[in-house]
């Protein structure tokens, strides 16, 4: 596994704490920093999570636009934050390319979530990425 799919999938398991659990941002940077990651994923993931904490509203926002017919709270809490998660990079990560950020949230979709999870993801995140300027 890559350095930063390491980092999107440890991203994602903090922000599922985060969204069900209540962990504070705090504990959750604690806790990721006990985790044995490759050299650069683990700054990868704070960033990766700090961001999307930070811009949660504006991102949730943004994907209740574009997830036509769909609460952000009746969705699949793995792929609420996988779009949370991609939905930060595609806004705050221009030198990563929408394509790969696209393409890493089916699959990680496709190994955390349901069999339809890949595809729910690809369709919200094909529209959201026209937001890059």
């Amino acid at each position: 596994m890559g350095v930063r799919r390491q980092a999107r999938e440890a991203a994602l398991q903090m922000l599922y704490l985060s969204d069900n659990c209540g962990f504070t941002p705090e504990d959750i940077l604690a806790h990721i920093r006990t985790l044995d990651m490759k050299n650069g994923s683990q700054d990868f993931a704070e960033r990766l999570i700090t961001g999307t904490l930070d811009r949660r509203v504006e991102i949730d926002s943004l994907i209740t636009r574009y997830a036509q017919n769909w609460e952000i709270d009746r969705m699949a809490a793995i792929d609420r934050n996988i779009l949370r998660l991609s939905t930060f990079e595609i806004l705050e990560m221009p030198e990563t390319p929408i394509n790969v950020i696209i393409d890493e949230a089916v699959e990680i979709a496709k190994t955390y979530s349901t069999s339809d999870s890949g595809k729910f993801v690809n369709g919200i995140l094909d529209k959201l990425k026209n937001i890059r300027t």
